[in-house]
Formats: C-alpha cells, structure tokens, sequence
C-alpha cells in the first residue's frame, strides 16, 4: 500500500461560506473530534479580517481551545503580516499563505494582482521561517476559474515557480471551482513537472461538477501523496460563485484506500464528525 497524508480543511474552508455564525464551542467540539479520526493535519482557521470573513472571527479563541494531539499539525491560513502575527500568537504549527493562478480571481480574492499579492506575502513567509514555521503556498484556481476561464498550466507552474523562489515548503494546488476531471489533472502535474514533483504538492479539490474522486484516484496515481479534504463535504469559497463544497474526506479515505493507497485516517470517524457539524450548522440562526 501507498501512504497518502490527510489534511481536513473543514474547520476552516469548510466552515468559511456558511451565512450562520457558527458557535466558538461548536468549532472546538468539530476540532476535537476531528483530532481524534486519524488525519495528518487540521486547518483549524484563517486570521482574516472579520469584515471579510465572519464566520473566521474567533479564530484566537478556537486555537486557545482546542485539545491538541501529539502527531497532528494544527494549522492557520493567513493573508498577510497582521494575520500572522496573530496565528504566532495562537501557537499554529504551520502557516498557509495564498495566490490565485489568475489575475480575475486575484483581485476579488485579495484586492490586489498576482505580483502584488506575492510581494505583500515576501515578509510573511520569511517571518514565518524565523518562528521555525513550515509554509504551505495555497493555489488558487489551478484547473478553472469563476472570472477569467480555463487556466493553462505554465500560469500554475509560473505561480508556483515564485512561491519556492521565495521559500515556501509546500504546494497546494486548490481546483477552487471544482472544474478539473482526470485528465485536466494529468495535464496539470505534466505541465508542473520541471518546477515542482507530484509527490512535492498537495492536491486540494472541490466536488463541484462530482469528479473530485475520478481526480484525486488519478493525481494519486501520478504520484500525489498528500489532499485536502473537509469532512462531510463541507465548504465552498464566498469568493468563487457556484462552488460546491470540498470533497468529503471520509470519501477520499476510502476510496484511496481501496484504489491501493492508504492513510492513517478513519472513515467512520470522519464521516460522524462531518454528520455532527452539518447538525450544529443547520441549528444555527440565519
């Protein structure tokens, strides 16, 4: 068998477009729960403004909150310095920074272009490498994209060119709008191999058109060992109109595992934590 490594994104990527605050406790409680199903990695929020992302507005408290487990890296994205700080205040075992593969999603994302969003990320990724924190660089819309169309490779590849020229120690590759199938997957890694290996990245898929599995059974025959995924196939992002939720981990577990490549996360466990928030979400207040 194949290892492959789990990160769960729902706490954050799968909570962020939910119009109804959902309660501190509630976030802990999926947290903990998610601690304890056997994944590599929880993204446990993003220290973004509140102005732009409410829902993400405890993201301190939660951190303090939460029961750590020894083995999981429990990690934060952030968008820019003053975010970092605060997920280095908040004791994050690893930092996300991101950048869209088009200038469309760029702009709406980040108000800012792609070069503009590179040079605002230099210092964060350097004063991150000083706190002796690894980096993922996050992707955006590697296959499609909600405002400028089908993405070539060589954009993905030039982006992610500049990420490790600047020092970050992953690649996240997010199929934001949830566009890709296998063979936009093949196409993607043959036009990244002179920068960056299959095995160096992290596919992160959205289920949007229901091809995210055909996607991540081919990126894992490639060669990819390491996705995203939120449990219950919770998610979507407010910034790409239309898209669906991540897919659902305890659905990539199994399947990976019965296509011949294995991970240490529980699908029963998974897919009850998933079942308990999608609950706690639907007994919200709009």
């Amino acid at each position: 068998m194949n290892g492959v490594r789990i990160t769960e994104v729902g706490p954050r990527d799968g909570l962020q477009h939910e119009k109804a605050l959902v309660p501190t406790d509630a976030k802990v409680a999926f947290v903990d729960k998610l601690s304890d199903s056997g994944v590599d990695e929880i993204e446990v929020s993003s220290f973004v403004s509140a102005k732009w992302i409410p829902q993400l507005a405890d993201a301190s408290e939660v951190f303090a909150r939460i029961r750590r487990v020894p083995g999981v890296v429990y990690s934060a994205l952030v968008p820019n310095e003053r975010g970092l700080d605060a997920a280095l205040a908040a004791q994050a075992d690893k930092i996300s920074v991101f950048v869209s593969a088009t200038e469309g999603f760029s702009q709406r994302n980040t108000a800012g272009t792609i070069e503009e969003v590179l040079l605002r990320l230099q210092p964060v990724i350097r004063r991150a490498h000083e706190a002796r924190r690894v980096v993922r660089g996050y992707i955006s819309c590697v296959v499609g994209c909600p405002y400028d169309g089908p993405v070539h490779p060589d954009k993905v590849a030039s982006v992610a060119s500049r990420l490790l020229e600047m020092g970050v120690d992953e690649i996240d590759l997010g199929d934001t709008i949830g566009a890709a199938d296998g063979a936009s997957i093949e196409a993607l890694y043959l036009g990244l191999a002179e920068v960056v290996s299959a095995a160096a990245t992290t596919l992160h898929l959205h289920d949007t058109s229901g091809r995210a599995i055909e996607c991540a059974v081919r990126a894992a025959q490639i060669g990819v060992r390491s996705f995203d995924a939120s449990a219950g196939g919770l998610g979507g992002c407010p910034y790409a109109p239309g898209s669906a939720g991540n897919v659902a981990t305890e659905t990539l577990v199994s399947v990976l595992a019965q296509s011949g490549f294995a991970s240490r996360a529980r699908a029963d466990q998974l897919r009850a934590a998933g079942q308990w928030m999608r609950s706690k979400i639907a007994s919200c207040p709009p």
